[in-house]
């Protein structure tokens, strides 16, 4: 157990501030109502698909909320977070950085899609399609669930302040 100087004086990460809001996505990501009702696929691919569905969500409203910094840092926790996934899995070090580039990468191209989508420009159900059940047809009842369960979630993203979204509250 450290000693009371080694945590007072110890370098805080400011990632820290972002953990809750972090854990509240992952939690998010994982309820079974995706992968039944919605039949996003229940694998590792359909999980990361869903938590970074959510992650943009989240990501987009701390854009609009003027917390650039805050976005540094909460995608910096799924890098995180992913790093270690991916060595739990026992993907070595020599490779770890590669699919950390694509995972990051498939990140800014789902921020993108759901951006478009979200604002009007682009319709959200084709890009669920493309980005959750990777161009693979859903069906009409399981897409309806989740677009219609991501839609609500960004009205009420809208409605929440900075401070309570980085406590985790995602509406």
């Amino acid at each position: 157990m450290p000693s009371i100087f080694q945590r007072l004086f110890a370098p805080s990460d400011p990632k820290d501030a972002m953990r809750p809001l972090y854990n509240a996505i992952v939690a998010e990501g994982r309820r079974p109502h995706w992968y039944v009702e919605g039949r996003v696929p229940d694998t590792m691919d359909g999980r990361f698909d869903m938590i970074v569905a959510i992650l943009a969500q989240a990501l987009m409203r701390l854009e609009a909320l003027g917390a650039a910094q805050e976005s540094v840092w909460l995608t910096e926790l799924f890098v995180d977070d992913m790093d270690g996934q991916l060595r739990q899995e026992g993907i070595g070090d020599v490779v770890v950085g590669k699919h950390i580039g694509r995972m990051v990468s498939a990140l800014g191209g789902r921020l993108a899609a759901y951006r478009a989508a979200l604002s009007g420009e682009a319709e959200l159900d084709e890009a669920i399609a493309r980005n959750l059940y990777r161009g693979a047809a859903p069906s009409a009842d399981a897409l309806a669930h989740v677009e219609s369960h991501l839609r609500s979630r960004w009205v009420r993203l809208g409605c929440i302040g900075r401070d309570a979204l980085m406590a985790g509250d995602l509406g």
